[in-house]
């Protein structure tokens, strides 16, 4: 039997809740499912994002900050019993508490100081895209750009994956790559694409100074990397060299060198 006052799994809030695992309801409502108490702690942070929380009694007391960041923000907060916390939640084991929020989408801007952007292109995978956002972030990336044939970012794995990091980086999506690349050029921007078989060399590029030059690199699908059609009209399509014996590096791996690799080089030359 459920405890007086906690919303359950049969709950009119409970059940639309649940249809943002889908990326059509998304779409139409304008919202996603944030899970987990860092999430919803960096979500909170932009009070502006965080529409209602939901959260299982105890949380309350093990997670003081989060009551009072809703309290602070004026959003919603329901208590609800087990049953609905895993109805709402994508994990094995749920961490009690799941924060429904504005998507993050932006429309794709430039600006004078833009001098990093990570763009992933036909990535399908939600983990790639969630680890992805979290590295650009980490790096220290102006913004992320996905393609439209990207997985949603707001995809509860990848919001997972990014450990909040969706809400500190500016994010596009279902932008046309090709268009793209003629904004970038306009603004100054070299565009450079990661291939395992790439002409140029990351450490040459390095040496040379390239990478010390505003940067877009390109991250393509995690089993066919870039099309023929976006690699033709890149500035320089670049490898990461292989030392050892391993035959390539993933996605994820090989957005984390390059991408500190460029911010490296970006900041040495102030």
């Amino acid at each position: 039997m459920a405890s007086p006052g906690l919303l359950t799994a049969q709950s009119v809030r409970i059940k639309q809740a649940r249809r943002l695992a889908t990326r059509a309801f998304r779409r139409k409502s304008g919202r996603f499912l944030v899970e987990g108490p860092q999430a919803v702690r960096e979500a909170l942070e932009h009070r502006e994002l965080v529409i209602e929380v939901y959260a299982e009694p105890d949380v309350a007391g093990r997670h003081r900050d989060l009551r009072d960041l809703a309290g602070a923000a004026g959003v919603a907060w329901f208590e609800v019993n087990r049953a609905a916390i895993e109805a709402l939640s994508e994990t094995v084991t749920s961490q009690g508490v799941v924060a429904v929020c504005s998507l993050v989408n932006v429309e794709l801007e430039l600006r004078p100081t833009t001098k990093l952007v990570a763009a992933g292109v036909q990535v399908r995978d939600p983990g790639n895209v969630g680890t992805l956002i979290r590295t650009a972030d980490a790096a220290g990336a102006d913004a992320v750009v996905l393609s439209t044939e990207s997985v949603d970012p707001h995809n509860p794995k990848a919001v997972r994956a990014s450990v909040g990091s969706i809400f500190h980086v500016p994010i596009t999506t279902d932008v046309d790559i090709h268009e793209a690349v003629k904004a970038w050029r306009e603004h100054g921007l070299q565009v450079l694409a990661a291939d395992g078989y790439g002409a140029s060399d990351l450490d040459t590029c390095i040496d040379d100074g390239t990478l010390a030059k505003p940067t877009v690199w390109l991250f393509g699908n995690e089993a066919h990397g870039l099309p023929d059609n976006i690699n033709s009209v890149v500035d320089h399509s670049v490898k990461v060299p292989i030392y050892g014996r391993a035959e390539s590096l993933n996605l994820a791996t090989a957005a984390a060198v390059c991408l500190y690799a460029s911010a490296r080089a970006q900041r040495r030359t102030g």
